[in-house]
């Protein structure tokens, strides 16, 4: 078989594996998933890091995960001296994936300085994976999506 008819997937060959686990070494120090975040703001004690919702105020209020502290990216260069110790990382979130607004503010916090991470999946999956978020009315928390979270609760992973 040629190059040229092979399949999509095999159209641009796979990186050599030690490309491979560099990459994805890379990519965990850049991000952390959802159930991680809450698995660890929910170990009862500090985490280790602070949770930054970059989205308007207006979508603060819809939503946010408990405890994060709302920064919207473009007050960050401003703000983010008097709300985040550089000696504390940030995770930061936006809506979701279809959403870049978490790398936007991951951006604005690593020039200024700050170690940062963005979570995949921002406030949706928040909230698909079933976990408790605050609106301006008090907490709430949806059934999980079986499409999102392990019916098992506990994907393996």
């Amino acid at each position: 078989m040629t190059g040229t008819t092979r399949n999509p997937v095999l159209r641009v060959a796979p990186a050599a594996p030690v490309e491979a686990a560099a990459h994805f070494r890379a990519s965990l120090a850049f991000h952390a998933d959802v159930s991680d975040v809450a698995a660890a703001l929910a170990a009862g004690c500090d985490p280790g890091f602070v949770v930054l919702d970059s989205r308007s105020t207006e979508s603060w209020d819809q939503g946010h995960i408990p405890g994060a502290v709302h920064l919207p990216t473009a007050l960050i260069p401003e703000q983010a001296p008097q709300l985040l110790d550089k000696t504390v990382p940030v995770v930061t979130y936006c809506w979701g994936p279809g959403c870049n607004g978490a790398t936007r503010a991951a951006l604005a916090l690593a020039e200024l300085g700050y170690q940062v991470k963005e979570m995949l999946g921002g406030f949706e999956y928040w909230v698909r994976e079933g976990f408790e978020f605050e609106t301006w009315q008090g907490r709430e928390r949806r059934a999980p999506d079986p499409l999102t979270a392990p019916v098992a609760g506990d994907c393996g992973c």
